[in-house]
């Protein structure tokens, strides 16, 4: 009895012996047969469609030759325009004859007899003259025997050699040497100088983003007490094709420079040297070499100091020393 209250109330239930046998097995195996009839059908229909489209011609295996065609004109429209901007760039002229006093820039050697420049432009485009600029720096001595060098003037010039800056500075410490001799520095210039803090504030704006052409920077750098990008700075006591030129085999001198390659006396006569006059020198022996030394970085595929290539691995101090611009007890000072 209990079996068979248990079939009949549980008659539903998919383990009774009464299911199995019962029409919902004949229901469930029925449904996908059904499922796929329908399938059938519906397919049936869309070949049906098909074949009325492709009879009319309009089926969309026939949109495929315009679609080619359609790209295949934009293509050739987007080729004429980049055929005219090629076009455009070959006619623009390599040279200009711009005087300075008109542009920003030029590309020209910045010497007394250039006013206008003839020299190809430099063919790294991302390279803007006006970005670069020419730095040099006198110093004085402060401290027990004058040994601590202290900025007492800063010149900077730009691509055309043309004065962006040039300020005396009033040193932190009281003076004790003013080396005159090597930097043309006298008392009377200390009269209307400018309080350090704000010349470095100055400076450091000007020089900011900026390309940092000057010959021994490092001692620059240190009287500023900054530190300019590396990449940003060419040293042309440090670049080698102006040591090649010049046939010397040793760290060149700036006086050295000027004479073998821009046939230019500097730092001569009593009065010292001139931040201006070694800035402007500095624009001008970069400028010789420019194109070349720009792409040979470019080439490499990264912007380094010019120490690589550099003319000698030798870092003695003394090299820097050729045109006299500090006393032989100052060489500690200058490392």
């Amino acid at each position: 009895m209990e079996g068979k209250a248990a079939n009949s109330l549980f008659y539903g239930f998919r383990g009774s012996s009464h299911y199995l046998n019962s029409f919902h097995k004949e229901v469930l195996m029925e449904e996908p047969n059904v499922k796929s009839h329908r399938k059938s059908r519906k397919h049936q229909r869309f070949l049906k469609y098909k074949e009325y489209l492709q009879q009319r011609g309009q089926h969309g295996t026939t949109h495929g030759p315009q679609v080619d065609e359609v790209s295949n004109n934009c293509s050739e429209e987007r080729s004429e325009k980049l055929d005219k901007i090629k076009s455009m760039l070959c006619s623009l002229p390599t040279t200009t004859t711009i005087s300075s006093a008109s542009c920003d820039y030029d590309s020209g050697l910045s010497v007394s007899s250039s006013s206008a420049s003839t020299r190809p432009s430099s063919p790294c485009s991302w390279l803007k003259p006006g970005k670069c600029v020419a730095i040099d720096c006198e110093m004085v001595g402060t401290g027990p025997g004058g040994r601590i060098s202290e900025l007492a003037r800063c010149s900077i010039v730009n691509y055309n050699g043309e004065v962006l800056y040039d300020k005396y500075v009033k040193p932190e410490l009281p003076i004790t040497d003013y080396r005159t001799r090597w930097s043309g520095i006298t008392r009377r210039h200390m009269q209307n100088a400018i309080p350090f803090k704000t010349a470095q504030k100055e400076i450091l704006n000007m020089l900011k983003d900026k390309r940092v052409i000057g010959h021994a920077l490092n001692n620059d750098f240190k009287a500023l007490k900054y530190y300019h990008p590396k990449e940003q700075t060419r040293d042309t006591s440090k670049i080698c094709y102006l040591t090649k030129m010049a046939c010397l085999t040793h760290t060149p001198s700036l006086k050295s420079l000027a004479w073998h390659l821009l046939q230019k006396k500097i730092q001569v006569g009593r009065h010292g040297h001139s931040s201006v006059e070694d800035a402007q020198t500095c624009m001008d022996l970069y400028k010789i070499v420019e194109d070349q030394l720009e792409q040979d970085l470019l080439t490499r595929g990264q912007e380094t100091t010019v120490s690589i290539p550099e003319a000698s691995t030798s870092s003695n101090i003394n090299h820097y020393m050729d045109d006299q611009y500090w006393p032989s007890d100052l060489d500690e000072d200058c490392k």
